[in-house]
């Protein structure tokens, strides 16, 4: 039942296999084999012979060629792998030696195993430290809300001085090197002369540009400060939304789990055939060599399902909480109640969604390990080519990935089919385009702030706890681990907030369009968005009076109806 290896440590690094002989045994040895005549014990007892089928286990002790055909010893405990069925040493010794293979600077062979035991020590440390960044993503969650108007102006401010800084010492340098220039003649200093006068004029014409662009996108800003402190109270009447990763991550585990099950079925499925050296192999024939082509594109597929569902139950839950007036109303888990939607009624929604991102996925990955083949064998041109059509592809899926989960969120509050809610979605996007762009960056740039602090708090507090030992660990790798696991907590944390603000925003966008305030048509919307559409109003009035472009440029929002 059980696969044993002879030499499970001898592991080949090219191939990533392990080179040994393998035996089909009925038990692994659970306790260690320090000689021949324990190796013979355990074959006489348990019926497995750990030698070469070809010497008897009564000749273990007395043939010569027990040496090479039998494990080397002592043979060390093994326990069986579940579902694998592979015997693997309970002492993982063997494996830490090829870890450290793969790691390029250690020439100490005892450096890892220093690594290792610094984890081990620090392990209670580690783990508190992973329970405090849960704790500040979560707090970062509550009180973004109160702090995103402060951030996003300091952003702005360091922005508009650096620029300006920047510009500055560069012209500052040009008319130094100038003065120096004219008493040196030389053909080195009129060249940097000449260098540092297109550098600040560069700088000069990108500084103008700009100040354009967020004078243009100043009252876009705005609007990116409301969604987040509207985002925050989404959180506070939809708790649930906390855990969404977690559930999303479980269930992801659990579909990897069953798709390398199926795939391990695969590897051993086919009829047997004998080889040249004298071995069983399995030779997969006719349509079972390509069922692994449809196992991997059912992994991308349902992955990205998974995901997609993830997607659609925010979104239905965010735009519950926004058309609901009465918040008080809200129904007792408006997550559950997405999450029922989705299954009656949008499981084809989601599909075909995640089905088309897999149509994008596919080709790129092909293209990518195509290049990683060539690697060195194309020319230039070729390699050019390649990454060209990768990059197309990969923004292609980018785009086709934020249309989607607008897609879900205008299936969310029309209930109309994939097509239909993305074809609106594209719509209410390109009339909004300068708003898009303006959360999109700006928003973004602050909750990459947010996971730069969290992670940063995290790894200051894991320098201050792990100095203690610095006389007898290493605790370089403990705290690599807990700044990889803090960052990976506050994406998930932020993606989630970051979903939320996408949401509110084409809710928004959709209520501006079809509702004015006007009674009968009274608008869904927040006190915080409502004051930002009354000052578009009063700017818009001013600047109509006075003929100005953003007049213009707001009236398709606010008064779309009428026009």
């Amino acid at each position: 039942r059980y696969v044993f290896f002879l030499d499970p440590c001898n592991i080949d690094l090219v191939h990533q296999r392990i080179k040994s002989l393998a035996l089909c045994v009925s038990a692994c040895p659970r306790k260690e084999l320090k000689t021949l005549a324990d190796i013979q014990k355990f074959a006489e007892t348990n019926g497995s012979t750990l030698c070469s089928y070809e010497l008897q286990p009564s000749a273990y002790t007395t043939d010569p060629r027990a040496a090479k055909l039998c494990p080397k010893y002592p043979v060390p405990e093994s326990a069986p792998i579940p579902f694998f069925h592979r015997c693997a040493p309970v002492n993982i010794s063997c494996y830490a030696k090829f870890a450290e293979a793969l790691i390029t600077f250690v020439s100490d062979s005892s450096v890892l195993h220093r690594l290792i035991s610094g984890v081990m020590t620090s392990k209670e440390i580690i783990m508190g430290l992973c329970l405090l960044s849960l704790v500040l993503s979560m707090i970062l969650m509550v009180i973004i809300r109160y702090i995103s108007r402060v951030l996003v102006w300091i952003l702005t401010i360091l922005v508009i001085l650096g620029s300006l800084g920047g510009t500055g010492v560069l012209w500052w340098l040009y008319a130094k090197q100038r003065i120096s220039a004219s008493a040196v003649e030389s053909q080195i200093a009129k060249d940097n002369l000449q260098a540092l006068l297109i550098y600040a004029i560069s700088a000069t014409v990108f500084t103008v540009i700009l100040f354009l662009i967020m004078l243009i996108m100043r009252k876009r800003v705005a609007l990116t400060i409301a969604l987040f402190h509207v985002a925050g109270k989404v959180f506070i009447h939809l708790p649930l939304l906390v855990f969404q990763p977690f559930w999303t991550f479980f269930v992801l585990i659990l579909f990897w789990t069953y798709w390398i099950t199926v795939l391990l079925f695969l590897g051993t499925t086919g009829s047997p055939v004998p080889n040249e050296e004298g071995f069983v192999e399995f030779q997969m024939v006719g349509p079972l060599k390509y069922m692994w082509w449809y196992h991997v594109v059912g992994l991308i597929w349902i992955s990205e399902f998974i995901l997609a569902c993830q997607q659609m139950t925010v979104a239905g839950a965010v735009v519950t909480y926004y058309f609901t007036r009465e918040k008080r109303n809200l129904p007792f888990t408006p997550i559950l109640a997405s999450v029922n939607r989705l299954v009656c009624y949008h499981l084809g929604t989601v599909a075909k969604g995640s089905f088309i991102i897999t149509l994008v996925k596919i080709p790129r990955m092909i293209l990518m390990y195509i290049h990683t083949q060539l690697k060195g064998k194309e020319n230039a041109c070729a390699r050019c080519m390649l990454k060209a059509c990768i990059c197309c592809l990969w923004c292609l899926e980018k785009c086709l990935t934020y249309l989607n989960q607008n897609a879900y969120t205008a299936t969310a509050i029309n209930s109309t089919n994939f097509c239909t809610s993305a074809k609106d979605a594209f719509v209410i996007l390109v009339e909004n385009a300068l708003r898009v762009a303006a959360i999109n960056t700006v928003g973004d740039f602050m909750l990459f702030l947010g996971k730069v602090l969290i992670v940063c708090s995290t790894g200051l507090a894991g320098v201050m706890l792990l100095n203690y030992q610095r006389d007898y660990t290493i605790w370089v790798l403990p705290l690599i681990i807990v700044c990889l696991f803090a960052f990976l907590v506050a994406h998930c944390f932020l993606s989630i907030y970051e979903m939320v603000v996408d949401v509110l925003f084409l809710c928004f966008a959709i209520d501006t369009k079809y509702n004015d305030g006007s009674p009968g048509r009274e608008f869904y919307m927040d006190k915080v968005l409502m004051e930002f559409v009354e000052n578009s109003r009063k700017s818009m009035k001013e600047a109509g009076r006075g003929g100005g472009a953003e007049g213009r440029e707001l009236k398709p929002m606010v008064g779309a109806d009428e026009e």
